[in-house]
């Protein structure tokens, strides 16, 4: 396909960007340790880490790994929410050679078998709020070496007691464990302090993370992500902020917010090591959906680049406290994980002045594909345009081009593509093109200045009699409706079309009742995009991202039944 798209990019954004200034993520994180030694690099629950302190505490736990014995590319797993052991535990596993295998906290035993039984994995960082489901698969993994972190690891003496204390103590979130030969988070840092690095010489194609998809759409994947991968889409997203960071005073310090979790390849890229390839100070929230918490903690910082997902932007908007917040640091909001809803960006871009930018990627891409430029002022409706070095091509279902402004697959291709499915050779052949494009599984339309526009998930999409309804467009309507918090939409099966909508709605009025939506919708939809059903919830299933889980409504009991 031509590239169209660059002629719609920004003065100041390259068509393409160099891989080959860093070797591996080693060798960036490394610069920046150096670069940046006295700035604060991450803070949490008060506590500040210096890149200085990062670079010293991760050398020690690299060579404490280096010290078991592991071989060359071993995977190691983190099992950690957003506290100061994660960037130093993924620090010290890059440094020492090894691959990282990013684990949900919040798996249950099942899952957490299949990705350490899946990675191979033959150690494991882990909380030690988590440890009880590690202690009920460990038998049935490789994991030999298992090192488990508290809250207070990092928070110095006092603190650290007391917030271990009112962890355990106090609010009981320490299920009882038995993980005999497991090693303290502090006990190895101390231990390794007598220990030295070992420079390891990593390449571009040594894998640096297994980032295991989310499961949406079937069993969860390991998607190979080379060292090349991540540093390219860590330089791609810089030349894509050229605009506005061009613009920041070379003695101002970057301050990002990092509310989504670390194991997640979007905030991992964008707020982590983007943040550390910058010198910025990433401001770490263990827990984002405790709203409240979230906005004290915004309160204290300069926010300069806040990466999130429509849902949070919502859930922020409509907090009283939020609203008082002084917006006037704001330069770039990302929207990504999940559509970001028309609704919810014009409300953010009015309380704060600065627009929802959104983009689009998967695990697979490392993640950003896509993204609207960082310099617009209003809401496109598009996943944006391609970044610089990527190409965008929109398929049919026999894998040729489709005419431009047709809908079709939308494939990738960059040097932020994966190299492939872990150990899954027929998954990753599924997916990828002969000549190097990722098919991603989501409907796109690209029009004449190379904007893409998400028409939704293959998978996602309803059949209603023939006609194709797109449950983004369902969602965007009923989200612009005053009285909606959140909603969601499905597809169910119908004895007269085949498939009906189904829609599930949080109300943000106690009073919306289903007839008021249904003139809403009798306004803004045609009849088959209409729901049949209706059905009022307090809250709906979201992965730890935000992303709302439609195959979890679908695959409910009784879905076809109408509130």
């Amino acid at each position: 396909m031509d590239r169209i798209w660059l002629k719609s990019y920004p003065p100041g954004v390259p068509n393409e960007i160099d891989c080959t200034q860093y070797r591996s993520i080693t060798q960036l994180l490394e610069e920046s340790f150096r670069k940046y030694a006295d700035r604060n690099a991450y803070v949490c629950m008060d506590k500040f880490l210096s890149y200085g302190e990062l670079d010293r505490l991760s050398q020690h736990l690299g060579a404490w790994l280096q010290d078991k014995g592991l071989k060359p590319g071993a995977r190691v797993a983190l099992m950690l929410p957003n506290v100061l052991q994660y960037p130093v535990a993924m620090a010290a596993i890059l440094r020492a050679g090894y691959t990282v295998v990013n684990v949900n906290p919040l798996y249950t035993p099942r899952e957490l078998q299949h990705q350490l039984v899946d990675s191979g994995a033959v150690a494991i960082i882990v909380l030690e709020n988590f440890a009880v489901t590690l202690e009920r698969v460990i038998a049935h993994t490789s994991v030999k070496h298992v090192i488990v972190a508290t809250i207070g690891d990092l928070l110095g003496t006092a603190r650290g007691m007391l917030t271990n204390f009112v962890v355990r103590r106090i609010k009981h979130m320490v299920p009882a464990y038995a993980l005999p030969g497991c090693v303290s988070f502090k006990r190895a840092l101390a231990d390794g302090a007598h220990l030295t690095l070992k420079p390891v010489k990593l390449g571009h194609d040594d894998i640096a993370f297994l980032q295991y998809t989310g499961g949406t759409t079937g069993i969860s994947k390991g998607a190979v992500l080379l060292h090349r991968n991540v540093i390219a889409n860590i330089l791609q997203n810089e030349a894509w902020l050229l605009p506005v960071l061009s613009q920041q005073p070379k003695d101002e310090q970057l301050v990002f917010v990092c509310a989504l979790p670390l194991y997640h390849i979007y905030s991992l890229t964008v707020s982590s090591l983007m943040g550390t390839r910058l010198g910025g100070l990433n401001v770490l929230v263990p827990n984002p959906r405790d709203i409240p918490g979230f906005v004290k903690e915004l309160a204290k910082y300069k926010v300069a680049i806040f990466p999130a997902v429509n849902t949070l932007y919502n859930a922020l908007l409509n907090n009283v406290e939020f609203q008082k917040l002084d917006f006037s640091s704001y330069k770039v909001c990302n929207g990504g994980g999940m559509a970001v809803q028309q609704a919810v960006a014009d409300k953010w871009l009015k309380l704060t002045n600065c627009p929802i930018i959104e983009g689009y990627g998967l695990s697979e891409t490392s993640p950003v594909a896509t993204a609207n430029r960082c310099d617009i002022r209003e809401f496109s409706g598009t996943i944006g345009l391609p970044l610089p070095s990527t190409e965008i091509a929109i398929l049919d279902d026999d894998g040729a081009p489709v005419a431009l402004g047709a809908p079709g697959e939308i494939a990738i291709r960059g040097p932020q593509v994966m190299a492939g499915y872990w150990q899954r050779d027929d998954e990753t052949a599924e997916v990828m093109t002969p000549d190097g494009y990722f098919k991603t599984g989501d409907i796109g339309i690209m029009n004449e200045k190379g904007y893409v526009r998400i028409v939704d998930r293959k998978k996602d999409m309803i059949l209603v009699s023939g006609f194709n309804v797109y449950p983004n467009e369902v969602e965007g309507v009923l989200a612009a409706h005053p009285g909606v918090l959140e909603c969601a939409c499905i597809g169910v099966p119908d004895e007269h079309s085949g498939e009906a909508v189904k829609v599930f709605i949080v109300r943000k009025d106690p009073a919306l009742s289903r007839e008021q939506l249904m003139e809403h919708c009798k306004h803004e939809l045609t009849s088959y995009k209409k729901p049949k059903y209706i059905e009022f919830r307090d809250e709906l299933p979201k992965t730890n991202v935000g992303k709302i889980l439609r195959r979890q409504l679908r695959d409910e009991k009784d879905v076809t039944e109408a509130a």
